[in-house]
């Protein structure tokens, strides 16, 4: 071989032999403030519907949800839950506590790949859920953010 044929060429990657270069995945594309209104709108009615299998729509099968509010009612210390079988039950037992839980959103922050959910609460408190998506627009990853 002469070099000239790079795409036969043996690659290394980590120390392993390719037979072709590492493919670079497509840069995601960034979302816009379109998509970010029209998703906390609809979150926002997902969960005043309080339709768990709705507001669970919004997410992959593997998400991960923190939020100080998963301590108190799921009982996990680190605040965090994995999944959509243990962020569901979770859910299911903050809808049963709160029947009166009612959104309003106050605005929406757009990012990269993440928005911010700016809304009030329940007894009017302030809340912010940041959230971030895979490339197909649902949510991988979501934080609650809530004034004392």
């Amino acid at each position: 071989m002469d070099g000239s044929d790079k795409a036969a060429q043996d690659w290394f990657a980590d120390g392993r032999i390719c037979r072709k270069p590492p493919q670079t995945p497509e840069p995601p594309t960034m979302i816009d403030s379109e998509f970010a209104r029209g998703f906390a709108e609809e979150w926002i009615e997902a969960w005043n519907s309080h339709d768990l299998d709705r507001i669970l729509a919004h997410y992959t099968d593997d998400f991960e949800m923190s939020s100080p509010f998963i301590v108190e009612i799921a009982g996990d210390a680190s605040g965090t839950l994995r999944g959509r079988e243990a962020v569901g039950a979770y859910w299911k037992r903050a809808l049963e506590r709160m029947p009166e839980l009612r959104f309003e959103l106050v605005d929406v922050l757009v990012g990269a790949q993440s928005v911010v959910i700016y809304y009030k609460s329940v007894k009017g408190r302030m809340a912010a859920e940041a959230l971030t998506f895979d490339d197909d627009g649902r949510v991988v990853r979501g934080s609650g953010h809530y004034s004392r």
